[in-house]
């Protein structure tokens, strides 16, 4: 028998595509009966016609596809569609890289790492592209850090020299000057 028109209204009743409509192949006479709508609930009702369930959409393989792309499969030459710079743009690795920079000399001026001449010095070298990453700029400035306070301590000791030559000057000019004095009070 041919239950198309019976198909037809049981789709329109339960709302759904014909291809979701199951129809018992055992009651099909019964059901080829059936010619109105009110006729097509009652078998919907007594379970000889009912919507098949949704099939299920499974996300596995995507789920699975995406772990193998964090790890760094399916990126090579044969997967790729736009040009390196399409993919990631020069001028965002770019704006990354200043803004970590530029972030660590903000923070180390606050906390009184480096002086406000140091942090203008390499704000500008950072713009000049000469630290490729921060790690590189730390190691710069401890070795700027250590080069400053060694030139400081030569300094220092320079002047504690030129200090002291300069008192053992004078006590040796007043040492002269005495005897002097005390050579010219004796001939009187």
């Amino acid at each position: 028998a041919n239950l198309t028109t019976q198909k037809r209204l049981a789709s329109s009743v339960l709302k759904c595509g014909q291809r979701k409509v199951w129809v018992d192949p055992n009651e099909v006479s019964e059901i080829s009966q059936a010619n109105s709508r009110q006729d097509i609930r009652k078998l919907v009702k007594s379970g000889l016609i009912f919507k098949k369930p949704q099939a299920s959409h499974s996300r596995f393989r995507i789920r699975e596809h995406a772990a193998a792309k964090r790890l760094g499969r399916h990126s090579g030459h044969g997967k790729r569609k736009g040009t390196a710079e399409a993919r990631m743009p020069t001028s965002v690795l770019w704006m990354r890289r200043m803004r970590v920079l530029r972030n660590l000399l903000r923070k180390y001026r606050e906390q009184g790492k480096i002086d406000r001449h140091m942090y203008q010095e390499l704000y500008v070298k950072s713009k000049g592209n000469v630290f490729k990453n921060k790690r590189v700029l730390m190691e710069y400035i401890h070795k700027a850090k250590t080069e400053n306070a060694r030139i400081k301590a030569l300094k220092d000791q320079a002047e504690a020299h030129r200090l002291r030559n300069k008192a053992s000057r004078e006590r040796r000019a007043q040492r002269i000057a005495a005897k002097r004095d005390a050579l010219i009070s004796g001939e009187q």
